[in-house]
This record gives structure tokens, C-alpha cells and sequence, in this order.
């Protein structure tokens, strides 16, 4: 009997970024290009994260007010990337740095700050003052004090990186999972149609359990919801999801929405928008490229899909 190699897969977990990332390639058994996955995404982590006693991005936050910083041309047009997103002002913002570091919710010290300090604080996030220079790809920070937090763009674009780096050894069929973060890719081994079956995370139940699922081609699917970290104080929950126009965590009803977009990191900044946005927006499916639909999860269990159907 003829094995169906395309189905046969392989599968490793290893934690970073802060959370447990899994890889499952089909069709091969060459270990070697997983273990290559993992060793781009530890590299990628080094370049951006914040919470080390060093990294490029950080480098530019210790320069605030003082000094344009010099990146590496990758760190330099995610940086950039992040910056215009951030000046459309709908929510997402890579100035946010101080404000979430002054609540650090889902650490130790978290804490609900006083009136006064989120006031201080929202006069270091504006996104406007951030200066690019595209001839000597280097970021300025002209206030110090100032930060910048990829947090809520990095997984996507790594994401869309190790696609590449599969691609590029011929991987034709696989699954990108970093901590929930989700990137298919080519046709799925075990249906005839070659489509995936995506499950659509309930925000208000623990990872892993869904509101339904989605059929569609390789695609990215990222939810943004209240779900993952939060602060309990005084009788009231805070959630991580800050809204850097007043300081808070964003008021809303929505619990979650999670998107669907050719590229990951196009889907963590939509999911974004629309988190922010609070329900769905007129012609949005259309307005951008690479977007395939979304699915909105209200507090009061009302599911709302958009350009999907949804399986229950």
C-alpha cells in the first residue's frame, strides 16, 4: 500500500517570545528545517524584544531624547511599519511602551496607576514624534523616556519569515503556530479540497476552546481579545489591551476578533483596528488587499462573522 507522504507530518514545540511555539511541516522528514525555524525565531526575538537587558529595539528606547539609533534593515521596516499603522491612530500604537510598562499587566507588579502618572505617562506615546530615516534606517525617540513596544506586530512578522524560510527549502504544506498566532501554509494534506479547517477562538474561555470554525485556504488567522492577561484589583478586572487615548484598558463589549489575512502580520494589525473599532467596519474586506474575513465574539456571547461562514 502507498503511503500518503504529503500527510505525514512533523511536529516541535519550544518556548519564546513568551509563550509555547509549535511548527508541523508535511510532506518531509528533514528535522534540520524545523530546528532552522526555531533558531530564526530566537533570532528575530534578540533583534525586538523588550523584556532583555538588550536588543536593537531596545537600544533605540535607551537613546530617547538623546540619539538616533541604527538598526539592521528587518528591525528597521517592521519598525516602520509599526510607525505608519500607529499615525492612522486607531488604536494600535508602537509609542506605547511607557504606558504598558507603567500598568505591566500579566507581570508581578502590576498595578492600577493613579490618575496622575497615566496622565505623564500618555504624554510619551505619541506616535507622530517618532523620527525615521530611510537612507540610514535609524529611529529617533526626540522625548526621553519615550519606548517603543512591537509586542502587538512581532509574532506576525515572524510568522510571515519562517513562511519564507520554508518556502525556501521547498516545505509546500505546514503549520505556524507562535502562542496561538496562526499561519497555514500551502494545501492542507488531509482534505480532499485542500483546504484548512480553522477553529476560532472563544475569547471568554481558556485557549483551545472555540465559538466554531472557518474553511479556507492557507491563510493567517490572529485574534485580539481580553482574554490573555489581566488585573485584578479592588473588585474590578482590567485587561492588557490599552487604549493609548486614554490611557486605559479599552472600554468595549467586544470579548475578541480574530482575523483572517494572506499575512500575519497584516492579520495582527487588523485585528488591532477592528478590536479597537468594536464592530465590523463598512467595506473593509474590500478596502485592503489580503484580507479573507473576521469573526467578532461580543461579552454577551453573540458571535458576529464577517466575509466567513462560521461552523459551529
Amino acid at each position: 500500500m502507498i503511503k500518503n507522504i504529503a500527510a505525514q507530518k512533523l511536529t516541535q514545540t519550544k518556548y519564546g517570545l513568551g509563550t509555547l511555539n509549535t511548527l508541523t511541516t508535511f510532506g518531509t522528514a528533514n528535522q534540520f528545517i524545523l530546528e532552522r525555524s526555531f533558531e530564526l525565531l530566537a533570532w528575530y526575538e534578540d533583534l525586538l524584544t523588550i523584556n532583555r537587558a538588550q536588543s536593537q529595539v531596545l537600544a533605540i528606547s535607551m537613546a530617547a531624547g538623546k540619539k538616533p539609533v541604527q538598526v539592521s534593515e528587518p528591525v528597521y521596516q517592521l519598525i516602520k511599519m509599526a510607525v505608519t499603522a500607529s499615525q492612522a491612530n486607531f488604536g494600535f500604537n508602537a509609542a506605547i511602551g511607557p504606558l504598558v510598562k507603567l500598568w505591566d499587566i500579566g507581570f508581578d507588579d502590576a498595578h492600577v496607576p493613579s490618575t496622575t502618572e497615566i496622565q505623564r505617562c500618555c504624554k510619551l506615546i505619541d506616535p507622530t514624534q517618532i523620527q525615521l530615516d530611510d537612507r540610514n534606517f535609524s529611529v529617533y525617540l526626540p522625548q526621553p523616556g519615550m519606548k517603543l513596544d512591537l509586542g502587538g506586530i512581532a509574532k506576525g512578522y515572524i510568522a510571515d519569515r519562517i513562511k519564507d524560510l520554508w518556502q525556501a527549502y521547498g516545505v509546500s504544506s505546514g503549520i505556524i503556530n507562535l502562542g496561538g498566532n496562526v499561519l497555514l501554509l500551502g494545501t492542507a494534506p488531509t482534505h480532499t479540497d485542500g483546504r484548512w479547517v480553522i477553529g476560532v477562538q472563544d475569547p471568554r474561555q481558556p485557549r483551545g476552546i472555540n465559538v466554531g470554525e472557518v474553511i479556507l485556504p492557507a491563510c493567517s488567522a490572529v485574534t485580539s481579545g481580553i482574554y490573555e492577561r489581566s488585573l485584578k484589583q479592588n473588585g474590578r478586572s482590567y485587561h492588557h489591551l490599552l487604549d493609548p487615548r486614554t490611557g486605559y484598558p479599552l472600554e468595549t463589549d467586544l470579548a475578541g476578533v480574530t482575523i483572517f489575512a494572506e499575512k500575519s502580520v497584516v492579520a495582527e494589525i487588523e485585528a488591532k483596528r477592528l478590536f479597537f473599532a468594536g464592530q465590523p467596519l463598512p467595506n473593509w474586506l474590500q478596502s485592503r488587499p489580503g484580507l479573507l474575513g473576521a469573526v467578532f465574539v461580543y461579552q454577551d456571547g453573540r458571535v458576529i462573522p464577517v466575509g466567513v461562514k462560521l461552523r459551529k
